[in-house]
């Protein structure tokens, strides 16, 4: 069940994109959804470094960064009821804005967020800024679901595309996207090149995924693509050529090391696709 959805709120291009698929997800499911708007600076660390070079805002322009946050949350308030949402909070955070959604996300069911920003078009945020969703996928406890710049409003699912490969990832992805599966018309369990995994998928791939999803009443149809292309293009591609409303996908990370850095499929559709993507890691 999706009971409470937690939303990114800031002033960039994709807050518009994010809040129309947040709220579509709030009135499908009866969730209360709270928009989450950051100072991008914690009280504390402001305090602490408070006139020495390595403060982070001046004081007097510490008063301004929160007043901007609250007007953003009063828009998304104003702009969510428009949309028909019935239960809405604000939750002004004085925290770096991924580590406050950390936080948060610990009790919602979802986190709505829009795809990474590439550098080349912003330049003035910091990297762990521009992959939010990287950063909470990894992170996090909670699925995450991407709303690309140009979403509408189109239904979520509707027709549902899911990456399978057997793997601990995508499971945790499938499970958590159970309650928006379930609502979809007609779901696409793809299997990609699936004869590289034999020793998970067994004799016939994707077979004992799909009878576990329909005792879910979810009506699902097991797809295999044998391709050179990448897997994620592969995915994008059956998602565009069968109308899909939605993705859903496990969140490979490498090394803890590496911890910025996801798999080529997770960086690939996080960046590219064309629709909400859900990711868990």
């Amino acid at each position: 069940m999706i009971k409470t959805i937690l939303m990114h709120v800031d002033d960039g291009p994709g807050q518009e994109s994010r809040l129309r698929a947040a709220a579509l997800l709030a009135n499908e499911h009866g969730a209360h959804l709270v928009g989450s708007a950051a100072t991008g600076v914690s009280w504390i660390e402001f305090a602490l470094l408070s006139g020495s070079m390595a403060a982070p805002v001046p004081l007097e322009d510490f008063d301004a960064v929160r007043d901007a946050a609250s007007a953003r949350l009063r828009l998304f308030t104003e702009q969510a009821r428009r949309l028909g949402v019935e239960s809405v909070e604000e939750r002004l955070i004085e925290e770096a804005t991924d580590y406050g959604l950390l936080l948060q996300s610990r009790y919602a069911d979802l986190v709505v967020l829009s795809q990474d920003a590439e550098a080349s078009s912003s330049p003035g945020l910091p990297s762990h800024e521009r992959r939010l969703p990287e950063h909470l996928a990894l992170h996090g406890a909670r699925p995450v679901l991407v709303v690309p710049p140009g979403y509408q409003g189109q239904p979520i699912p509707g027709t549902a595309v899911a990456g399978w490969d057997g793997s601990l990832q995508a499971l945790r992805a499938l499970s958590a996207a159970l309650p928006l599966l379930r609502r979809a018309e007609n779901v696409k369990l793809v299997l990609i090149n699936p004869d590289t995994l034999s020793a998970l998928h067994g004799e016939q791939p994707g077979a004992d995924m799909a009878l576990y999803l329909a005792r879910h009443g979810i009506q699902v149809e097991v797809v295999v693509e044998r391709t050179r292309a990448s897997e994620g293009k592969a995915l994008m591609g059956l998602a565009r050529d069968c109308g899909a409303g939605l993705m859903v996908i496990g969140a490979y990370g490498h090394t803890r090391y590496r911890e910025w850095v996801l798999g080529g499929v997770t960086r690939e559709l996080l960046t590219q696709a064309q629709v909400p993507l859900l990711i868990a890691h």
